[in-house]
């Protein structure tokens, strides 16, 4: 069931409405991280089952771009050295987001966020050549992950980046990548009932406008300022999202 726009508030709608502007604004500006803004803040209004299979939908349109864009630079080797573990990250990744209690979950991408928004801020490392064999782990952690709250990119892509030192190269197979685990999410969440509850369809649908809008706005300032200064705010704003996130869940009977 689909259900209608008037099951939310006005101000749920509103908060929803700039939350998918936001994220798509940072995903313009980087290429990445729609996911990883929005449903820490998605989830103080809506329950985390609700929100992940929600911007599932904008991940879709998303990924369908970059590969469209982008697929002629596309390693291969990589990406099918990474699918299958991360389809078995993502199998189990499922199985906990339906069977482990809402608190827990909130706790985990709380203090998921945290650290890596803490991680990317502190981070001055130069990028090392990384081992095939890390596959494994990025794979399954990043699997698991990516179906619990859709957030699991920033893992493959740190492998990635470690394996791919053209920008080009790089840039096309994590936008294949994504739009592959998008399509295996929407499978087992389809499988699962998560879209059959009331409201989710339609509010994605409404939503879309919204996505595209921050897409461009990202995609203009991306050639307009430095893109570092407004990732650093970006995860100053996270750190605090995530604390207050993990603080709630805390909170939580």
């Amino acid at each position: 069931m689909t259900g209608t726009l008037i099951e939310f508030s006005w101000a749920t709608l509103a908060c929803a409405a700039l939350i998918v502007t936001l994220a798509y604004v940072v995903y313009g500006l980087t290429g990445f991280g729609a996911s990883i803004v929005a449903i820490p803040l998605l989830v103080h209004f809506f329950a985390l089952r609700f929100a992940v299979p929600l911007m599932l939908v904008f991940d879709l349109f998303a990924g369908l771009l970059l590969v469209l864009r982008n697929r002629r630079h596309l390693s291969r080797p990589e990406l099918l050295r990474l699918l299958p573990y991360l389809a078995l990250g993502m199998i189990g990744g499922v199985t906990l987001l339906i069977r482990v209690p809402e608190r827990w979950l909130l706790l985990g991408l709380g203090t998921f966020v945290v650290a890596y928004a803490t991680w990317s801020l502190l981070n001055r490392a130069a990028t090392v050549p990384a081992s095939a064999r890390w596959a494994v782990p990025a794979g399954l952690i990043g699997g698991a992950f990516t179906a619990l709250y859709g957030t699991g990119g920033p893992i493959y892509t740190i492998y990635l980046a470690r394996r791919l030192f053209d920008k080009n190269v790089l840039r096309a197979t994590i936008g294949v990548l994504i739009f592959c685990t998008a399509l295996i999410r929407l499978a087992l969440f389809t499988a699962s009932g998560l879209y059959t509850q009331q409201g989710l369809l339609t509010l994605a649908i409404a939503l879309i406008p919204f996505a595209l809008v921050g897409y461009l706005v990202g995609s203009t300032l991306h050639a307009r300022m430095a893109t570092r200064q407004a990732v650093r705010v970006v995860w100053c704003l996270l750190v605090l999202s995530g604390a207050s996130l993990a603080l709630r869940a805390l909170a939580m009977r």
